[in-house]
């Protein structure tokens, strides 16, 4: 007698079945990795030929700037802003981004300006210089083609500050602010071009490195340890819960002593924001003066805040913050967006309070 069909196709398709689920749990044992793959640029940094140079005396190689920089009113703002934009390349072709990379200054216009730029909207003047970022990619990997075009980028950067002061701040007192990317590159300038310059570091108001990797035992300048203290750094990476899982795979190297190393075995310096001041002191959810999501919103733009969102405090160097009450503030998008810093602002209105503060403590108004 013959075997039923039923049962005849039991075997292969079991068979199959288990080939399939073996698959999958292969891809998502190793998808961070082929994810990571993908993105890689597959040149050596030796042969690579890097984008064209941004002339930081046009108008196109900047994100943001006044309309007549040279030209001061009494209704301008006391101070300027320095801000240095977080990742928005993922790379796979390039290890630097060209500066008029399409979707990069979508992604700028549209989440990292308004949430991260935003909060010094009311404090002073922004200027915030396109450069050839390192990708995304760079940032995930410790090789030395990596650093390289990390250094590269720095190269930008620190023209750009240079032109800046040179032609636009006309002495004025500044604040340098730099997210994730824009952070370590903000960090160096502060231990390259600004620390060594008496003069000049006695015109900072404050420097704000968010989601920014800076090894506490050296700073390049005096960390803030209070609220209305002027000409010093508030530096941060947050996670929630204190998850480190968040923070360190995608910041594999931070700058040291003028140096990319690696994080391990270094303690982060940790500003807390809801307290104003660098300290290991928890601070309530009550404390938070607005948290923000301001992806979207028109530049310039005040977004609604939503108080009390989350508790923060700093345990081993990282901002540990409670889980967000609002489903404004859930990661989402691709595997290379949750990588990135989020498009959303939990410490808006306390970073805006904060450097009104010390910008009233230099200005004495």
């Amino acid at each position: 007698m013959s075997e039923p069909r039923s049962r005849r196709w039991r075997w292969p398709a079991l068979l199959v079945l288990g080939l399939a689920l073996l698959l999958a749990g292969g891809v998502a044992v190793f998808w961070d990795d082929l994810q990571r793959n993908a993105l890689d640029p597959k040149i050596p940094y030796q042969t690579y030929h890097p984008p064209q140079a941004p002339d930081y005396s046009l108008r196109t190689a900047w994100y943001l700037m006044p309309t007549r920089p040279d030209e001061l009113t009494r209704a301008d703002p006391p101070v300027d802003i320095f801000f240095l934009s977080p990742t928005t390349y993922d790379g796979s072709e390039l290890w630097n981004a060209p500066i008029d990379d399409r979707r990069g200054d979508k992604l700028f216009r549209q989440a990292m300006a308004p949430n991260y730029a935003g909060p010094f909207v009311r404090v002073g003047r922004i200027f915030a210089p396109r450069y050839r970022q390192a990708s995304l990619y760079s940032e995930l990997t410790l090789r030395e083609d990596a650093q390289e075009a990390r250094e590269f980028a720095y190269g930008d950067v620190e023209e750009a500050f240079r032109y800046y002061l040179e032609h636009d701040n006309q002495g004025r007192p500044f604040i340098l602010a730099g997210v994730e990317q824009g952070g370590t590159l903000a960090a160096r300038l502060l231990s390259d071009v600004v620390a060594p310059d008496p003069q000049l570091h006695a015109r900072l108001v404050a420097a704000y490195l968010q989601e920014t990797v800076i090894p506490a035992d050296a700073p390049p300048i005096e960390p803030c340890v209070r609220k209305g203290q002027a000409g010093c750094l508030a530096a941060w990476v947050s996670a929630i819960q204190g998850d480190l899982s968040q923070v360190l795979p995608a910041r594999p190297l931070v700058w040291s002593h003028g140096e990319l190393v690696a994080p391990n075995g270094h303690r982060f310096l940790c500003f807390n924001p809801l307290l104003g001041a660098t300290s290991d002191a928890p601070a309530p959810a009550r404390l938070n003066l607005g948290a923000a999501n301001a992806t979207g919103l028109e530049w310039d733009a005040r977004p609604a805040f939503l108080a009390r969102q989350v508790s923060a405090q700093c345990k081993d160097g990282v901002l540990s913050t409670s889980r967000p009450k609002s489903a404004a503030f859930r990661r989402a998008g691709t595997w290379a967006d949750r990588r990135k810093v989020p498009p959303y602002n939990l410490f808006y209105g306390d970073m805006e309070a904060d450097a009104l503060a010390r910008t009233a403590t230099l200005t004495h108004r």
